[in-house]
């Protein structure tokens, strides 16, 4: 389990400078923290699975450590697992990689430590995450017929425009237009995408919340520590002149 983290955290590490230095410069919008929510977490973990799951994979992510956000395993058997046979296997994708790389001219990143990946200068990955999956707007000239204002000739398709509706780019004002309604109201979507980033970084770090909270019990038992040590010393002390 310990080489598994490590093997991540170094992934995470080696991707990190180069997202940094692809995204210098934009702006990022900030993302909601979702962390403590197991609903909105849940609903992630469901918008993930059937947006993303087909062509992007999450291999460092068992299908049981789902059960860590409130889920039984009958849970995510029946409603999450489309993709194994056993609760224990990882999170692959649905489709091949030579599909995919003929459909797209290269087989989609796994998605597993992307959150961390995406972190720069100029935000979280949180925040680029949030930001991109809101960005998309139509685009003829590209292959998909999609385009991306802080992933410029993105070959990602926009797999949600029919719950954000199509943006058009207005190109004087380099802003975003709605042209055509989705199903959800922006308020809507962005709750639905804030939900979906907030599983992608609980799944780049699933301990995350244990870590921080052994680390408030460690730093609570310092300071009971130093002050029995600091009394235990006036007392030594107290009788040396």
């Amino acid at each position: 389990m310990k080489s598994r983290s490590l093997k991540n955290l170094l992934l995470a590490l080696c991707f990190a400078p180069l997202a940094a230095f692809a995204n210098s410069g934009i702006q990022l919008d900030r993302a909601p923290d979702v962390q403590g929510d197991q609903a909105a977490l849940q609903n992630g973990a469901k918008l993930f699975v059937n947006y993303c799951l087909s062509c992007h994979g999450a291999s460092y992510v068992r299908y049981n450590r789902l059960m860590e956000l409130g889920l039984s395993e009958e849970q995510v058997k029946e409603n999450l697992m489309f993709t194994a046979d056993k609760v224990g296997e990882p999170m692959r994708i649905a489709a091949r990689p030579e599909e995919q790389k003929k459909w797209f001219g290269a087989s989609p990143p796994d998605l597993s430590l992307i959150a961390r990946a995406r972190a720069s200068g100029d935000g979280s990955g949180a925040d680029w995450l949030y930001t991109y999956l809101r960005s998309f707007y139509r685009d003829e000239d590209r292959p998909t017929g999609w385009n991306n204002v802080i992933f410029a000739n993105v070959g990602m398709p926009h797999v949600f425009y029919q719950l954000q509706g199509v943006q058009h780019l207005n190109h004087e004002t380099h802003q975003l237009e709605l042209a055509e309604p989705g199903q959800l109201s922006a308020a809507e979507y962005d709750k639905q995408v804030a939900d979906l980033v907030g599983f992608l970084v609980w799944m780049a770090e699933p301990d995350a919340g244990f870590r921080k909270k052994l680390g408030v019990g460690v730093l609570l038992f310092l300071g009971v520590l130093f002050v029995a040590a600091y009394a235990l010393k006036k007392e030594y002390w107290k009788d040396v002149h």
